[in-house]
């Protein structure tokens, strides 16, 4: 037989899909007792102080990945499998549980595939349209407009307020980061304020959009606020982008760059695959909406028309390009082996055309970002198991009030990446108001443009801006962002307390 399944693949699917079904009891000794309903409190002992030591070490090494170079997402997920060991030893030899560790970790990883697969979908998405150079068209377009810097200052800004509630808040910075450099690569001033506007721009865009930031991703996934409810915060987003770039648009100058006459054709199926991304966001909307099932099944619904799309244009004969970077520190020429079968004999990058193959587009997705997610999500969630964020809750929303304790979401997540922050405050899932968990969602997706190291957007910016926007740059111009900060949160206040009505206290 088992000859037989390894010379056959069908039949040897069809065993393994078997034994998959199989009855438990066929593969474990015993049954699982059901979860304890108590967990014990362990901040104050060992396990506690340590795993409160261990993330602290694990961030700091996250937030010097730019002088380390050590990937973010390494020491975070060596941090949670080292604290839910320790938690789950201490189970074991103080009560005998070897069951609750477990089921509380089932949840966690849940709570992450559900992230990780919307996002999976949608960065396929993204880097398919930039395949069809969707992106590099609108970039030449913004060009050869021949706009003032002043101008090209606001609809850069404006643009990355638009793109971002559909695409991520990095990507679409990046892409207008690249318009700056390219029509102001002579003017350093230019590019570092345009770059600190870009950053607030696409943080406070996606802050009024389910599918613009994962902190209002993860919101929306566990059902707190609807799909259409995250378009109250719209104006206060506004009043966030528009109050620091007033004041910045001073600084700039109001001349013209020299002429660039920059044309770039996107490629076949670009304009599909645009719609199949709208169809894609509609159907999670739909599934998520009308049908109570998780938005996450519908983008990978959605992957499938892009599946299927790709699959058309490979039979029709479309082929893509790619780029493979060669082993480096050899002496010498060195061969390589490209997917398709070719042998590379240079040095540095091959570049290669093969059939389109939208496994291309998934395989670009930013692994040790999805990666970083997973680590955020078991470390917080260990500490959450511990009893450190039922202390934290009691505090913050108990003791000096979901106002305060809101706004101050935001200030962390300047300094602390606003997804553990955003991850802790809904493990917690403090007892508030619809206005307050608006509230929570704007200040934690637009607080992090308060430093260049509080966003994505920002980290990415320095890296792309050569030399031009940096920390110091960027902290010139925070009491004015501070100033939007505040404005934002009082524009949320009156516009949807006092307007729609929508519920602040309690």
């Amino acid at each position: 037989m088992h000859q037989l399944a390894t010379t056959h693949p069908a039949l040897r699917t069809l065993v393994l899909l078997l034994l998959a079904l199989a009855p438990g009891a066929l593969f474990a000794s015993d049954v699982v007792p059901p979860l304890e309903a108590a967990t014990l409190d362990l901040t104050a002992t060992w396990v506690g102080y340590t795993a409160l030591i261990i993330f602290v070490v694990a961030y700091a090494l996250v937030m010097g990945e730019e002088f380390t170079h050590l990937r973010k997402s390494k020491p975070v997920m060596l941090a949670a499998g080292v604290i839910w060991a320790m938690v789950a030893y201490y189970y074991v030899t103080t009560t005998g549980n070897m069951h609750s560790a477990e089921e509380a970790v089932h949840h966690n990883i849940m709570e992450f595939a559900e992230l990780f697969l919307f996002l999976l979908a949608a960065m396929t998405y993204i880097n398919a349209m930039e395949e069809r150079l969707v992106f590099d068209a609108l970039r030449a377009w913004l060009i050869r407009r021949r706009f003032s810097y002043r101008t090209l200052f606001w609809i850069t800004g404006t643009l990355a307020f638009l793109i971002s509630p559909v695409a991520d808040n990095l990507t679409t910075a990046l892409l207008m980061c690249a318009v700056v450099m390219a029509v102001g690569a002579d003017k350093p001033v230019f590019v570092g304020i345009a770059c600190i506007n870009i950053v607030i721009a696409a943080n406070a865009g996606g802050a009024f959009s389910p599918f613009g930031d994962i902190t209002t991703l993860m919101v929306w996934q566990k059902g707190i606020i609807g799909f259409s409810s995250f378009f109250l915060l719209l104006i206060p987003a506004v009043v966030n982008f528009a109050v620091p770039a007033w004041f910045m648009q001073r600084a700039v100058p109001e001349s013209a760059p020299p002429p660039v006459d920059e044309r770039v054709t996107m490629k076949r199926g670009a304009w599909v695959i645009i719609f199949l991304f709208l169809c894609t966001i509609a159907t999670a909307v739909s599934f998520h909406n009308f049908l109570g099932l998780p938005p996450v099944l519908g983008m990978m619904t959605g992957l499938a028309y892009l599946k299927i799309f790709g699959y058309i244009l490979m039979k029709m004969g479309e082929r893509t390009t790619a780029t493979y970077l060669l082993p480096t520190g050899e002496i010498g020429t060195v061969k390589y082996q490209l997917p398709n079968g070719k042998v590379g004999t240079v040095r540095g990058e091959i570049e290669d055309t093969m059939p389109f193959d939208i496994y291309n587009k998934l395989a670009r997705a930013e692994w040790d970002t999805l990666m970083f997610f997973y680590g955020v999500i078991l470390c917080v969630g260990g500490l959450g198991f511990i009893g450190y964020l039922e202390l934290v809750s009691q505090f913050s929303y108990g003791t000096i009030g979901p106002l305060f304790a809101n706004t101050m979401v935001g200030i962390l997540s300047a300094i602390v990446d606003n997804i553990p922050v955003m991850f802790a405050v809904l493990t917690m899932n403090p007892d508030m108001s619809l206005g307050h968990w608006l509230l929570v969602t704007l200040t934690a997706g637009v607080g992090g443009s308060m430093l260049s190291i509080g966003s994505a957007a920002g980290v990415a910016l320095m890296g792309q801006s050569k030399g031009m926007y940096t920390f110091f740059t960027h902290l010139r111009w925070t009491p004015y962002i501070l100033l939007g900060y505040g404005a934002s949160i009082i524009a949320h206040l009156i516009v949807n307390f006092w307007t729609f009505r929508i519920p602040i206290a309690g």
